[in-house]
């Protein structure tokens, strides 16, 4: 409970020196005078702030930090791990799971931002011993600042209205249970927070790369921008039915608004300011082979190293080990490069596959490229991306498929071998490991890397963990833009520029007759932004945003119901590619949002379970 959390250390005994709890490593028989006293000691504290963000390359719930990892493929309808371990990966969260959501964590840092920004002063210099001056001083309080309020906003984004904790509370305060705040109030004060802090945190450095996981007034604009995105979309803007009628138990204040149309031009208006700032700094990654355009290499390399269209990344040390060889390790086949038995556990999902769009731009139900019928012959492919024999299913994709998903009979990089799924082949689908849905998650993989002698350990590799990248606030441009006026010409221009960068043919060439048309444009975005963004973690929180999800398999996001794949079993290859049931996936309508872990409730007299648990 916030009770709790607040109370630990806080000096409420002689007895206890620490503060909060908030790191025993930096704690440890310190009390705060001693630590905001001593500059490097200051700096630690300050530094341990980061830990809450999240690591976008760690697919598994993030134990090991306060942040979460990326988990939200599995809970979406974009990949299937292989473990059963992780039933909350695969059906859902219910109330009693323990602080999966890192609701205390996140709570926290948070706290511990309030006292370093309560606590910390200039210490002079004297002699040459280490000291603080204003600058220093002023530019930590900003990023403090900013992080508190990124943490709010990861809490806003999992459980809606949440208590918001803007001051670092007294020993002496005896009222520690706080009651939830409205969507409305947590909007504002994450807004105004940023709003403040933009002015006061750095440009980006662009010619020092590893500072892009400092954050920044980018940063800062970016997130309010989509704070703003997220306020005006139906599940926090009266679309959640179930929840409009959600009160706190004591002064009966409501938690959720009703439906507010206007809320798409404050989205508007903050999406705005932070596109006008971005076209100063930042430009969608474009990478060139022979002086020619190279439309796979551009988006292989956005997620290789750090470039003018990351904008927040996440670099912290346990990115460079544990995850980062985890994200190869569960993604390297074992039948290549060293993959071991634990190899090849992250499997994409059949709906994602069929989610790619074909060479001529169109999806697979619209173009005359797509087939499921037998296996290619010479001079088929007219990519060039597959070898003859290639199922047909996987021909003639567009770049942003075969950086995504590698598929039944594909090669794997550096050694060229040729990797089979089905019945084993050089991949044993009869061991506890293989990709369940007969395709294995690409996307980030690095392709110079392996486990084998003479090449790059993973975990040895600088790889970003990107959080902001431009091409998801185009698309979120296009898509407020579109809610407000559905005429504007921005629209398709700015969903162009995503699909011209992915080397497919534009909207406004293929599709004209959808310009103008909100519901059309509408479908449009939100196909995008599914196979741009793909195992990103977006999809998860844009569906739930949307309120989209379904537990049938006509749902437009089909989060639950029975999930279908390739038949791993089948004793040809031929039956390899039928479609067959792969396991039955929970959804219900309350998994719009998390529950607050079930402890915090029954600790607590003012805050109020979420709806429908």
């Amino acid at each position: 409970m916030l009770a709790v959390l607040f109370l630990i250390g806080m000096g409420a005994s002689s007895c206890n020196k620490s503060f909060l709890d908030v790191s025993k490593e930096l704690a440890d028989e310190q009390d705060l005078n001693q630590i905001f006293t001593n500059p490097n000691e200051v700096r630690r504290f300050h530094t341990h702030l980061y830990t809450g963000i999240p690591n976008t390359l760690d697919l598994w719930w993030h134990f090991f930090n306060a942040g979460p990892g990326n988990p939200w493929p599995h809970l979406a309808d974009e990949t299937r791990l292989a473990s059963t371990g992780f039933i909350a990966q695969i059906n859902g969260i219910s109330v009693t799971d323990t602080d999966i959501g890192h609701w205390t964590r996140l709570y926290r840092l948070i706290r511990q931002a309030n006292v370093f920004m309560d606590r910390v002063v200039v210490i002079p210099q004297q002699g040459f011993a280490d000291y603080l001056d204003e600058e220093e001083v002023a530019e930590k309080i900003a990023v403090a600042r900013f992080l508190r309020a990124y943490y709010h906003f990861l809490l806003f984004e999992l459980y809606g209205p949440i208590p918001i904790m803007d001051y670092a509370v007294s020993p002496d305060e005896t009222n520690l249970d706080f009651a939830r705040n409205s969507v409305i109030e947590v909007v504002d004060f994450i807004y105004k927070e940023l709003t403040e802090d933009a002015e006061l945190l750095k440009d980006p450095d662009l010619t020092d790369y590893q500072f892009q996981a400092v954050p920044t007034k980018a940063a800062a604009l970016a997130l309010r921008a989509k704070l703003m995105v997220y306020a005006a979309s139906p599940l926090f803007n009266g679309g959640y039915e179930e929840a409009l009628s959600f009160v706190n138990p004591e002064d009966g204040k409501r938690l959720f608004p009703d439906h507010d149309p206007n809320k798409w031009q404050r989205a508007v208006d903050a999406l705005q300011e932070f596109m006008d700032y971005a076209d100063i700094h930042y430009e969608l990654h474009r990478e060139y082979t022979n002086g020619v355009y190279d439309p796979e290499k551009s988006l292989y390399q956005v997620h290789m190293k750090v470039n003018k269209e990351t904008i927040f990344v996440n670099s912290t040390p346990y990115n460079f080990g544990y995850a980062n060889k985890s994200w190869h390790g569960t993604k390297i086949p074992r039948g290549a490069r060293g993959g071991s038995n634990v190899g090849q556990t992250v499997g994409v999902r059949q709906e994602l596959v069929d989610a790619f769009f074909m060479a001529d731009g169109l999806p697979i139900d619209e173009s005359p490229l797509y087939s499921e019928s037998g296996f290619s012959s010479a001079g088929e492919d007219l990519t060039g991306r597959t070898e003859p024999g290639t199922h047909r299913m996987f021909v003639n994709r567009e770049p942003r498929f075969y950086n995504t998903v590698f598929y039944n009979g594909g090669r794997w990089p550096i050694e060229n071998t040729q990797i089979w799924f089905n019945r084993g082949g050089n991949s044993d689908a009869s061991a506890t490991f293989y990709p369940r849905t007969g395709h294995l998650l690409f996307k980030r993989t690095n392709r110079e890397a392996s486990y084998l002698p003479g090449y790059a350990d993973p975990a040895t590799l600088y790889q970003p963990a990107v959080i902001f990248r431009l091409a998801d606030f185009y698309l979120l441009y296009a898509e407020a833009l579109n809610e407000v006026n559905p005429g504007d010409p921005r629209i398709i221009e700015y969903i162009d520029k995503i699909r011209d960068r992915a080397g497919i043919p534009l909207l406004a060439d293929i599709k004209p007759h959808i310009i103008g048309n909100k519901e059309a444009q509408r479908k449009a975005i939100v196909a995008e932004r599914r196979v741009e963004l793909a195992v990103e973690g977006q999809r998860y929180f844009d569906v739930n945003r949307w309120m989209i999800a379904g537990n049938t398999p006509d749902a437009e996001a089909p989060f639950g119901g029975d999930v279908y794949g390739m038949d791993m079993f089948a004793p040809t290859l031929e039956g390899f590619y039928n479609r067959v049931f792969i396991y039955h996936k929970v959804w219900r309508k309350a998994m719009y949002l998390y529950p607050i872990p079930v402890n915090e409730i029954q600790k607590s007299r003012l805050l109020v379970q979420n709806p429908l648990y």
